[in-house]
């Protein structure tokens, strides 16, 4: 008896083992076919380790890792790029600000058709177009002589610029089919002549003369869009206010607090005389 006293043992271990069999053939049944086909491969290969591919036996772990690994790079990546889109809205918010200010300060509105200003916004700054229109004329018929209204908007443009420290270029362009006395002369001299008229003009009321990067005329070569080339609306100036380090120092500021309503600045001494002097004689 006592040399038998311990078959039970046996018997019970495999019973416990047959057991366990059953029901893990009862929980691999009750699985999608992903899981099914996956545990069916690892006891194909069973001295295949898993853990060289992935934490498990099922690929869907491994997908699991990845996927939060891509996105913990995505949030990473985010993170390096928000600081850059936060200074990219900051300065468009800026640049609105000062176009919206600026139209304040001459009594426009902004979005009247045929407005004798147009401010776009651009990648790196603002772009101003001054029109010379017969309603608001800039220049004293078809001269070089800044008109009053000229005057006022180019007064105060060149504090807008020398507060916000801009760097500007200067386009003069003129419409098609003018006629002018002196044959040796242009659309091309007027459009450069008017450019540099309104680069005295700024510089005589408020801009270092060193925040101006370049002055052209480009005659009735680039017509606006959409306008045919005898239009009045070709004859205007095209400022591009340029941001630098200063002026991103400004939106700085403007960003933690508005800026102050804009002042009309008051009327400074007349303009000089002889530097908008016409070039050449008027057409008839």
């Amino acid at each position: 008896m006592a040399g038998h006293g311990g078959a039970w043992k046996v018997a019970y271990a495999d019973f416990v083992t047959a057991m366990m069999a059953l029901f893990m053939v009862l929980w691999i049944s009750a699985q999608d076919k992903k899981i099914l086909i996956a545990t069916s491969r690892y006891f194909q290969s069973p001295f295949s380790s898993p853990l060289s591919d992935h934490s498990g036996v099922m690929p869907f772990n491994k997908e699991s890792n990845e996927s939060s690994n891509s996105k913990k790079d995505d949030s990473e990546s985010a993170g390096r790029e928000k600081p850059s889109d936060k200074n990219k809205q900051i300065e468009l918010s800026f640049l609105n600000s000062v176009a919206a200010d600026f139209y304040r300060l001459l009594h426009l509105d902004q979005n009247l058709d045929q407005k004798p200003i147009d401010i776009q916004v651009t990648s790196d700054g603002l772009r101003v177009t001054l029109f010379d229109r017969a309603k608001r004329p800039l220049f004293v018929d078809d001269t070089t002589q800044v008109s009053e209204w000229g005057t006022f908007v180019l007064q105060n443009l060149a504090w807008m610029i020398e507060r916000h420290h801009f760097r500007v270029t200067i386009d003069g362009h003129t419409r098609a089919k003018l006629n002018f006395r002196n044959t040796e002369y242009s659309p091309w001299e007027l459009s450069a002549d008017r450019a540099n008229a309104a680069r005295r003009l700024l510089v005589y009321y408020a801009v270092a003369p060193d925040q101006i990067e370049r002055v052209s005329g480009y005659g009735d070569t680039r017509p606006v869009q959409g306008e045919k080339p005898e239009s009045e609306s070709n004859q205007r100036i095209t400022l591009a206010l340029t941001l630098t380090s200063k002026t991103r120092d400004a939106q700085k500021k403007v960003a933690e607090q508005k800026s102050p309503a804009l002042r009309i600045p008051a009327a400074g001494p007349a303009a000089p005389g002889a530097p908008l002097a016409t070039a050449a004689n008027p057409s008839s």
